[in-house]
């Protein structure tokens, strides 16, 4: 009788990781964590989510011998630890996901060890723009848009032929990947150091570029990362949610349930190795619309504010075109609305939220991450590229707020 297949998870702690660890552990496999408890997500340290089936390590990607304790006896790992989002750090960036990345292959190689397969957390961020199409010159890959047009106020993505403003078209895995901000960097590094170690070694690797992934366990105390988290924790505290633009750039918003089906599946399906893939759903939400569909199902009487504001690099839309993964089977199964209302449910279980975005964006704003346009058009009613329905009935509110945190400012979210 063989023995069941052995999985390390890095980064199990997480909103995507502890998913892949229920999902492995219900399908029979034995599964190990390995993650560093990051304060700035787990501020009440390892959260009760963490399933004592699961071995837990208490580690750091960036030390080796954390590695090599981790990677004892594994067939498969899912390398999902990274720090992520709008964060100002620039060599950290690089050290946990580039360098953490760089040890976790050279440990496998220089010890021998018998890891069948690396999937990888990649992310949509790796790609310049979306992909868009012009009325009169048809499809093409936007971008990275300028800033001294940002600050003008012009959000669009323009048809680079004949300047025209062009719509968001779901964007393939064949769209060329840059990255104009360091987490960007650090992912588009990650993903070419799997490929190449993948090529070297004989040893198969998966790289999945998420879409935004939402859902419980998502960190209520990260204010840099998870729109849909900082929009509820800013509205469940009296205050508007914050968007960066005109509120019409859009995201395609994916369950998490959805992304941790995704690994699972390429884990154990022989077609997917050596290739890369994106997650999502096909379907993009705009932000602005988004603000109010969670004001709505959070019983808030409160308006998004729109301060005219922008972070340099950032898209302007993202649908993520999953026709190639959707050749191996996969599907997503989770609705927006059923997804936002299963988080704000488990929400409503987390006692007192406290909303810590509004420091941190003026961090951000000292910092020249998040600039101020010159001018701004206010978003015309239903002139969104990509509408959430808003037509939800409001309901009474989920969460209540923290007592003493419920700090001022103009803290917000957007993308």
């Amino acid at each position: 009788m063989s023995r069941p297949t052995t999985a390390l998870v890095t980064g199990g702690a997480g909103l995507i990781g502890s998913h892949i660890v229920d999902l492995a552990l219900a399908r029979g496999w034995q599964v190990r964590v390995l993650d560093s408890l990051e304060r700035q997500t787990h501020r009440r340290g390892k959260p009760p989510w963490v399933p004592d089936a699961a071995e837990f390590v208490a580690g750091d990607v960036r030390r080796r011998r954390d590695w090599e304790r981790a990677l004892d006896g594994v067939d498969v790992v899912f390398h999902e630890a990274a720090y992520g989002g709008y964060m100002p750090e620039i060599a950290k960036f690089i050290h946990v996901n580039s360098y953490g990345t760089a040890l976790l292959l050279e440990t496998i190689r220089d010890r021998n060890l018998p890891v069948r397969k690396v999937v990888l957390a990649s992310s949509q961020a790796v790609y310049n723009e979306g992909a868009y199409r012009c009325p009169e010159h048809g499809r093409f890959y936007g971008t990275t848009r300028e800033v001294a047009r940002l600050a003008r106020g012009d959000y669009a993505v323009h048809c680079p032929a004949c300047d025209r403003p062009a719509e968001p078209v779901p964007t393939d895995e064949a769209a060329p990947m840059g990255g104009e901000n360091v987490y960007a960097i650090s992912k588009a590094d990650q993903e070419r150091l799997l490929v190449s170690w993948g090529r070297s070694t004989g040893i198969p690797t998966v790289a999945l570029r998420y879409s935004c992934t939402y859902g419980p366990r998502q960190s209520l105390f990260n204010p840099y990362t998870g729109v849909i988290a900082i929009f509820c924790t800013r509205l469940v505290n009296g205050l508007p949610p914050v968007v960066y633009e005109d509120g019409r750039q859009s995201r395609d918003l994916v369950f998490v349930e959805d992304v941790a089906r995704a690994n699972l599946l390429v884990a154990t399906d022989e077609r997917a190795d050596g290739r890369i893939f994106n997650v999502g759903t096909g379907r993009a939400a705009a932000i602005g619309n988004l603000a109010r569909l969670l004001a709505a199902k959070l019983g808030a009487a409160v308006e998004p504010q729109l301060p005219g504001e922008f972070r340099p690099g950032e898209m302007r839309a993202l649908i993520s075109d999953i026709g190639r993964i959707g050749e191996l089977g996969f599907r997503p199964e989770v609705t927006l609305e059923d997804g936002i209302d299963r988080y704000l449910a488990w929400v409503a279980e987390q006692g007192a939220v406290a909303e810590y975005f509004g420091a941190a964006e003026r961090r951000l704003r000292r910092r020249q991450i998040v600039k101020r346009a010159a001018s701004v058009e206010a978003p015309a009613a239903g002139a969104n590229t990509a509408p959430v329905s808003s037509a939800s009935p409001a309901v009474a509110p989920a969460v209540a707020p923290a007592a003493s945190d419920a700090a001022g400012g103009t803290g917000g979210g957007g993308g």
